[in-house]
């Protein structure tokens, strides 16, 4: 399928434009090539807690104390907060819901990345994973960048998220509280506060509960989309120059318009 890439060499970017889209057996566009995945990459990271808490390793009401190292600008609020204590299953929410870098940094302490990591190979990631904590800066003696990962990974991780497990229903009720609907699901008839797993959707719509990310020359969308061609787990990654960042707007948004159909939308071609 074409349409998610440069168009033509006029365009000043296409070059060192990469996106990728997947989903598993309908989709497959760079879906091994592996970008940088902002945010996104906490996937990893709620997946494992939400594992955790399912199989009894973590227990939601604990409480995290956050230190200053923990502090991160960028996207989130308690970087802002006078708050110092939180549960961890309130981290996760603030994670998930606004992808809160503190949080996000909190976590990771706690769990570890090393735990993080083996949790999310037993999950079959491979080539995707968390590299680092957040950091606001990124220094050249720190790791290149937060989270790598393949679209093809994700989404055949999103496609196997189907609600019946109690890890995975966790997991889809954090996500279905994300506020950021600016890519995939931005062009759809998609109703972002609703936050239960649906049995069925309203005719013409599609429920989405999903994880973005966001940087300099990112952006990235993965998620699960409930339609009436049923349910579908999707990744779309979009890489390029800084400054070019609303070009990779543009592509997550045709590539969503391309996932919605297979969800079942009568959208215009």
């Amino acid at each position: 399928m074409t349409g998610f890439g440069p168009r033509d060499g006029s365009d000043a970017t296409a070059a060192i434009t990469r996106v990728a889209v997947s989903v598993p057996g309908l989709i497959s566009v760079n879906e091994d090539v592996e970008l940088t995945l902002a945010s996104a990459g906490k996937l990893l990271l709620l997946a494992v807690v939400a594992r955790g808490i399912a199989e009894g390793e973590l227990d939601p009401a604990e409480i995290v104390e956050l230190r200053e190292d923990d502090r991160c600008g960028g996207s989130g609020l308690l970087g802002v907060l006078s708050g110092r204590r939180w549960a961890i299953g309130d981290l996760a929410m603030l994670t998930a819901s606004v992808s809160d870098n503190t949080a996000t940094n909190a976590l990771l302490r706690r769990l570890g990345l090393d735990r993080v990591a083996e949790g999310a190979a037993a999950l079959g990631f491979a080539r995707t994973r968390i590299l680092d904590r957040i950091r606001e800066p990124r220094l050249a003696s720190h790791p290149p960048t937060f989270a790598v990962g393949t679209a093809g990974e994700l989404a055949r991780f999103a496609a196997g998220l189907d609600g019946r497990r109690e890890w995975t229903r966790l997991l889809l009720g954090w996500m279905a509280c994300n506020t950021d609907r600016s890519l995939v699901p931005a062009l759809l008839p998609s109703e972002p506060e609703a936050r239960e797993i649906p049995g069925s959707v309203p005719a013409g719509t599609v429920w989405v509960a999903n994880k973005t990310g966001t940087d300099v020359g990112v952006r990235a969308d993965v998620g699960v989309m409930i339609g009436a061609g049923g349910r579908i787990g999707y990744a779309v990654l979009a890489n390029g120059p800084a400054g070019g960042e609303h070009t990779l707007v543009g592509r997550a948004r045709q590539a969503g318009l391309a996932i919605g159909r297979l969800a079942g939308l009568p959208l215009d071609r």
